[in-house]
């Protein structure tokens, strides 16, 4: 399963988020134990009253090219596994940004 499906008016992301991390950042894509494809992100804040949420709206945003507005986690509010939503962007222009930031130091 990839880590970005495309639907319409944008994409939705299969996203695995670490809270109270040192920096707000996007580690790439790995794959757990399933076999299930996700991508990896860190925030620096804890994981209360949707501050975590937040914080990984922003980065998305951020790192895609959207506006924040643009960003919401669907599903997994509570989980570490998330399906965040992207308006505005497609797959390809996902996947391409994405081989970006993994090819970043």
């Amino acid at each position: 399963m990839a880590p970005i499906t495309e639907v319409v008016g944008g994409v939705v992301l299969r996203v695995r988020l670490t809270p109270l991390g040192v920096a707000d950042r996007i580690d790439g894509v790995e794959a757990d134990s399933a076999g299930k494809r996700h991508i990896k992100a860190r925030v620096r804040v804890a994981p209360e009253n949707g501050k975590a949420n937040a914080a990984l709206e922003a980065l998305l945003a951020k790192a895609f090219g959207v506006a924040k507005s643009a960003v919401a986690v669907e599903r997994g509010a509570t989980a570490r596994i998330k399906s965040v939503r992207v308006e505005g962007i497609d797959a390809v222009a996902a996947r391409a940004r994405l081989t970006a930031l993994e090819a970043k130091p």
